[in-house]
């Protein structure tokens, strides 16, 4: 069984996809999107989107010594609805990705914090964007002022982790960063 997974694990790097052909379709400063012409693993003709976003995902999950977070209410103008999340935004690809973690979280909730923890990355959707998202658990924290985006219109509410976690799973958290950072912290703090 173990040989087996060994060789499905191996031949899963090898691309089975060939483009033929690649067109830019749209592009803003954030997204750019590809039509693109290819053959299939199977070798029949096919067509692939694929969304290239022009910045990293950053989430940001802070918590305090008791194991209280707080999270970020908004409307979301893709889902047409309310989403809790964790502080979260875009950094750019070429900068450090804490720095635009320290960045967003000082904007969203006005707090800046002394120990930081990488949890991670993951890709948002992998079966239509390259996005890559980057994980920041943020401790020992301090309080300052928000300074939203003008895109933004905030609520930030303060819960315990445990709190959060039944959030997500009953799915009043649905967002993917938020989601994952959630689950990874509290794994981590034994929550």
């Amino acid at each position: 069984m173990a040989f087996k997974y060994y060789l499905c694990f191996m031949t899963a790097h090898k691309n089975p996809w060939t483009k033929i052909n690649s067109t830019e379709v749209y592009d803003n400063p954030w997204v750019k999107i590809r039509h693109e012409e290819v053959l299939k693993p199977n070798g029949e003709p096919g067509i692939y989107g694929v969304a290239h976003f022009k910045n990293k995902a950053i989430a940001v999950l802070p918590l305090d010594a008791l194991n209280f977070t707080w999270l970020v209410g908004q409307y979301r103008y893709p889902l047409e609805d309310y989403s809790w999340e964790v502080p979260m935004g875009g950094g750019p690809l070429d900068k450090d990705s804490l720095d635009s973690a320290k960045r967003e979280l000082k904007e969203e909730t006005g707090m800046t914090a002394e120990k930081w923890t990488d949890l991670g990355r993951l890709h948002t959707s992998n079966s239509v964007t390259d996005e890559v998202g980057y994980l920041y658990l943020a401790e020992e924290l301090s309080f300052g002022e928000s300074e939203p985006d003008d895109t933004e219109i905030l609520t930030v509410k303060k819960v315990h982790l445990s709190e959060a976690v039944e959030m997500v799973m009953s799915s009043a958290i649905t967002d993917s960063l938020s989601i994952a950072i959630i689950l990874k912290a509290a794994r981590l703090k034994g929550i």
